[in-house]
């Protein structure tokens, strides 16, 4: 039979009043009073249909707030029916009963919803929460009806060592690491959505050798909270291992540069393009035009984005005539130029296109953003610019000399110059990921090549920054870290997948590919307020001879030749080693 929960509601309170009025009678050696029963019980009847809703309360649904719920509700009714029995009823017999009664009322609550809501899942697997705050606690309940027991908490907060939530150890490091190597977990959860990357890497080294498998809650930016944090855990990635968030991010002079600003991004489309469409939305820029060749691209961050203060605009760098229309007709305060041809091999394969869009691109746009009035440009640069052995760094290398070398008409122009950016199109992750997904083995070029890498979001917020901070006329350098070698990349990528079958092939140096990359071309360069930026000593090149080399550039046959005249430390190199395997 279906009866209306309600209503049962109605007479749980029935019962127990009686039940507490009779049991407080009995303690206290009175007689057995009808009238103050039915008066207390038509006050708590009324107070529950009156008060908070609380006849209607679902009791497989409790939760912490039920007690205080309960408690007002019913506390209020002992106001009204104290004064009506003043005189009839001793006032401490009342206040006993009612203590007696909401003791009675939530051990009933609490009881039903621990046995509606008791796990009928088998627990074969056991596992361990690091971090006992408050989405720990949350993954514990959630956890409660899967296959996974929940063996300890762990914590790094020195107080809570010892202590335990619902019966549950909370243990710190060091007994976790005690206990897991007598005993190997199936899975590690991560429940610190404010730690930083580097506490994330320290953990997964420390820990990973203990437990089938380890999972980490999102950060809290990208948490969503209307959802299970179980379903959201992911596995631990390589950006989240190699990822460094730098310590003098300024997020109040981002904000300053980007607020309320009307802002131009080049190839907004692209990996680097796209991010920073997304920090100027989230930093409030007041209208964003989105320039990019590429439909695909351009309809992609679009969609992403899709609010109304972002203009697509589908166009070319290198028609200028194109570029000056949109400048003048959206007047932008800021441009942010990211458009280039960027992947070295297929550079080295299409050298006159490459100019064109990167040089040649890169010119429109600082010569018509200089005749528009705008206030500043900052150009998206390269380390391979630095001592370029190859035509994709050597453009970005001209780029930069332009940028450097047209300021001071009106317009800032400043240049950015970082490494690699870990998930971009074109760099290894992305395609050791699809050579790991499909079970071939991963290709690196050379055991000893090494690259900087930082995280896209990190990279374009230090870009704003650097825009933000610059007067014109630098080439601001971000501090990338410690190089990487890329078989160490790959090693720990195979880690993480788990398939152990996996082996490394040496493929041999692309063409125009070195060992390692440089952020500085000489040892001079200058410091800012922020120790993740610093400014390149500049290179004087006389304008008016620049824009002609430049257009001999554009239309010379030997183009390698032109551009080692204008970059005389550009060393091409064409490797390409035989392939073995380790």
């Amino acid at each position: 039979m279906n009866i209306d929960k309600r209503l049962l509601n109605i007479l749980v309170i029935i019962l127990l009043t009686f039940s507490t009025f009779w049991w407080t009678f009995f303690i206290f050696h009175l007689p057995f009073d009808l009238h103050a029963i039915l008066v207390v019980l038509f006050v708590r009847v009324l107070a529950s249909f009156i008060i908070l809703k609380d006849y209607s309360l679902a009791w497989s649904k409790v939760t912490q707030k039920t007690f205080l719920m309960k408690s007002i509700v019913y506390g209020s009714a002992f106001v009204v029916y104290l004064p009506i029995l003043y005189g009839e009823v001793w006032i401490y017999f009342l206040i006993s009963e009612l203590f007696i009664y909401l003791f009675s009322i939530n051990f009933s609550m609490y009881l039903y919803y621990y046995y509606i809501n008791r796990s009928q899942v088998q627990k074969t697997k056991t596992v361990v929460i690091y971090g006992a705050g408050k989405a720990g606690i949350k993954l514990d309940s959630e956890f409660k009806n899967t296959e996974y027991k929940v063996k300890y908490f762990c914590d790094d907060n020195a107080i809570l060592h010892g202590r335990s939530i619902d019966a549950i150890s909370i243990l710190s490091k060091r007994q976790l690491l005690k206990k897991a190597t007598q005993t190997k977990y199936d899975l590690l959860v991560i429940a610190m959505p404010s730690a930083e990357k580097r506490v994330i890497s320290e953990l997964y080294n420390e820990l990973h050798p203990h437990f089938e498998q380890i999972k980490v809650l999102p950060t809290l930016e990208n948490i969503l909270q209307d959802k299970k944090f179980s379903a959201q855990l992911k596995d631990i990635s390589v950006e989240d291992l190699l990822s460094r968030y730098p310590a003098d991010l300024d997020k109040k002079k981002i904000s300053s540069f980007i607020h309320g600003k009307t802002i131009l991004i080049t190839g907004a489309g692209g990996s680097i393009g796209s991010e920073i469409v997304r920090q100027c939305i989230k930093y409030q820029a007041v209208k964003l035009i989105l320039v990019d060749h590429s439909e695909f691209n351009l309809y992609e961050i679009e969609q992403e984005v899709n609010t109304e203060n972002v203009v697509p605009v589908m166009q070319s760098v290198n028609n200028k005539l194109d570029i000056q229309k949109t400048l003048q007709l959206y007047k932008p305060e800021i441009v942010i130029h990211a458009a280039a041809y960027k992947h070295v091999p297929l550079v080295e394969a299409n050298i006159a296109e490459a100019i064109k869009n990167n040089v040649l691109g890169t010119k429109n746009v600082i010569d018509c953003a200089i005749e528009s009035g705008v206030q500043k440009v900052v150009l998206i640069s390269t380390d391979k610019a630095v001592r370029p052995t190859n035509v994709m760094g050597t453009t970005k290398r001209i780029c930069e000399l332009y940028a450097q070398n047209s300021n001071g008409q009106g317009t800032d122009i400043v240049a950015v110059r970082f490494g690699n950016v870990l998930g971009s199109s074109g760099s290894v992750i992305p395609k050791f990921k699809k050579q790991i997904a499909e079970g071939k083995n991963i290709t690196v070029t050379h055991p000893e090549i090494t690259r900087y890498f930082m995280l896209i979001p990190e990279a374009c917020e230090l870009v704003l920054q650097a825009g933000a901070i610059g007067t014109g006329g630098e080439i601001f350098i971000l501090d990338m870290g410690e190089p990487i070698k890329i078989v160490d990349l790959a090693k720990k990528m195979i880690e993480l997948s788990g398939n152990a079958n996996i082996e490394i092939e040496f493929s041999g140096l692309r063409p125009g590919e070195k060992l390692y990359e440089e952020l500085l071309i000489d040892e001079t360069n200058y410091t800012t307020e922020y120790d993740s930026i610093t400014v390149a000593k500049p290179t004087p090149y006389e304008l008016n001879k620049l824009n002609k080399d430049i257009e001999e550039l554009l239309s010379c046959e030997d183009k390698l030749k032109k551009l080692k005249e204008i970059v005389p430390e550009f060393n091409h190199q064409l490797n390409n080693s035989q392939r073995k395997t380790i």
